[in-house]
């Protein structure tokens, strides 16, 4: 069993990639449309390749970081908290005041 603060790590370093696909997925969005954009308007142009170079560079970032958290997530798996209180039971209908019961 690892430590626990190995499983925050893993449970902060896995939040902290799911954050960093968000972004990098926007960023593959963007440079996406700004490649069509500029292929569209100006085909072969320096911008157009620039806008290209960014798409695979962002598309390299994502890949590398959905595999990073699919292998942390093999490695540790989600652990759910544990709830150590008594389990809540469903309790009899009262009265609102207590003196007219």
């Amino acid at each position: 069993m690892a430590p626990q603060t190995e499983h925050l790590m893993s449970l902060r370093a896995a939040r902290q990639l799911r954050r960093v696909r968000t972004f990098y997925a926007a960023g593959v969005a963007l440079w996406a449309a700004a490649a069509a954009w500029t292929g569209w308007a100006h085909p072969g142009s320096r911008q157009m390749w620039v806008s290209v170079a960014l798409l695979a560079v962002f598309t390299g970032l994502l890949c590398t970081a959905w595999l990073w958290l699919r292998r942390l997530q093999a490695i540790t798996p989600a652990h759910r908290p544990a709830h150590h209180a008594a389990p809540r039971r469903a309790t009899a209908r009262r009265p609102a005041n207590a003196r007219t019961a």
